[in-house]
């Protein structure tokens, strides 16, 4: 299925900013479908004089009407007459007789999507009529709040910009407030009565000064200003942010919209929604974030401390095996803290591996006798892994690079280590290759008694349920090749 910005550019939307438009509503039109009780689609004309759906919703408060996916159908002829009519014209269009042909009899409006002054595509808006009766007051409201925005939709004022948190933008079910020209409450759900009350209002909100309201309960003078002052900004014909308001008892987020309809009588639409649960799991979640990375930090001092005294321990030893044995353990505690280090300064327990490789390659030549001659080369891109499998991955990848670098070349002699990392399918393939002078003959890395292979099979297999495989290279060149396969990790890549 393509995106709906490749369906709307194939129809009549054709510039950035009106495709950016028609996003924009679709974003944000689950309020509409909620207020008007109705099924929405959107329309846009083909070339060919056909009408293309391109976008459907269903409301959250009635029945659908269309139980169907109309995404991807084309009417012509007669169908489409009421969408090329509004089209044309410009207006909505609610002439013709309801649908009674199909299980869920329905009445339909077309509106016109205006940006710029120009029809980009059109909106239907469908009833169920076999779930209609006589309408509660609440339910007359919404249908008011309805009818302006869709005349707002006609005009090219609504939608706003989209929200940053879609998500958690309060619905029309969470609690509503209706607001006259001079900001004063015509209307509040009982939703939204008992979000104030939760919040300490004791008085009605029906018939007060809603900013003035709002502005009284918060326990931050700055925060409660803020929100009155968007209320009062919606009232006026603007699209604020969406804004908390928090005291001791509770925390509700509101979101105001301007309603200013032609024709009809302005005012503005408050949204509430009772956010007390999600605000305090947010914070317990922030302050575990910061332990967690304390605990990273401390880890990663306590490491540096530890290769710093084993540093210190290694200029002391005059017997050359017992320094390169302490040199290589500094090595191997380093790249650990360089793995906390980057875990502490991020907010997901991910590590890029990229960025951490990057750190500890040029740690190698510090510890290792090679010197200059022999030149480290990266290719590909790890991605970031989980910090369970990153630690034992940089471990295993510096094991082998030092192996390299220590074996593959004689003293000063010249030449290059290339780790390369690739993906086939899910797996991620880690390849350290050398051009040195290869392995020696009868050579078997399963039974090698060497440190560094062990440590390598022991993450690779124990901890990375991977796979190590070492030999000369598949093309024939010189040197040796070591392949670390690891199932899964490749599709965890960002």
């Amino acid at each position: 299925m393509s995106s709906l910005s490749d369906r709307l550019t194939r129809g009549s939307a054709s510039s950035p900013s009106q495709v950016d438009h028609a996003r924009r509503l679709v974003a944000d039109w689950q309020l509409l479908a909620d207020l008007a009780f109705a099924d929405l689609t959107l329309w846009v004309p083909l070339q060919d004089g056909a009408w293309w759906c391109v976008a459907q919703v269903r409301p959250l408060t009635a029945p659908t009407s269309q139980p169907e996916d109309l995404i991807g159908a084309e009417v012509s002829g007669a169908a489409a007459e009421q969408l090329a009519q509004a089209h044309r014209e410009g207006r909505p269009v609610t002439e013709g007789d309801p649908d009674w042909s199909g299980p869920n009899p329905r009445r339909r409006e077309v509106i016109p999507v205006r940006h710029d002054g120009v029809v980009v595509a059109v909106l239907a808006k469908d009833t169920n009529l076999a779930a209609t009766r006589a309408p509660s007051m609440l339910e007359l409201t919404y249908l008011d709040i309805a009818a302006d925005l869709s005349l707002m939709v006609a005009a090219g004022t609504f939608p706003p910009r989209m929200l940053e948190d879609a998500e958690m933008s309060p619905r029309v079910g969470d609690g509503l407030v209706r607001l006259d020209a001079a900001g004063r409450a015509v209307y509040a759900s009982p939703n939204a009565l008992s979000a104030y009350r939760r919040m300490g209002v004791v008085g009605d909100v029906v018939g007060a000064d809603l900013a003035a309201v709002t502005r009284r309960v918060s326990a931050d003078r700055v925060a409660g200003e803020a929100v009155a002052a968007s209320i009062a900004a919606a009232v006026a014909g603007r699209f604020p942010d969406p804004m908390d308001v928090e005291n001791e008892a509770a925390t509700m987020l509101v979101r105001a919209l301007p309603l200013q309809a032609p024709g009809a009588e302005e005012g503005a639409l408050v949204l509430i929604r009772d956010v007390t649960d999600v605000r305090r799991r947010d914070r317990a979640l922030m302050t575990k974030d910061a332990t967690i990375r304390e605990i990273h930090h401390r880890v990663k001092n306590n490491l540096q401390t530890v290769a710093a005294l084993l540093r210190l321990q290694a200029r002391r030893m005059t017997e050359p095996a017992a320094r390169a044995a302490l040199e290589e353990s500094v090595r191997r505690v380093a790249s650990i803290a360089v793995v906390h280090e980057t875990l502490a300064g991020s907010r997901e327990d991910v590590v890029e591996v990229d960025d951490v490789l990057d750190q500890v390659l040029p740690m190698l030549g510090d510890v290792t006798s090679v010197g200059p001659a022999a030149r480290i080369k990266r290719v590909g891109s790890f991605g970031e892994l989980p910090a369970a499998a990153a630690t034992p991955l940089v471990m295993a990848v510096t094991e082998l690079l030092h192996n390299a670098a220590v074996h593959a070349f004689d003293a000063g002699a010249p030449g290059t280590i290339v780790l390369a990392a690739e993906r086939d399918g899910h797996d991620l393939v880690v390849r350290v290759r050398d051009d040195g002078r290869g392995l020696p003959a009868g050579f078997d890395p399963a039974a090698s008694t060497g440190l560094g292979l062990q440590i390598v099979r022991t993450l690779v297999t124990t901890e990375l349920s991977g796979a190590l495989e070492m030999g000369s290279p598949g093309d024939g060149g010189p040197g040796t090749e070591a392949v670390l396969t690891l199932p899964g990790a490749g599709r965890l890549r960002r």
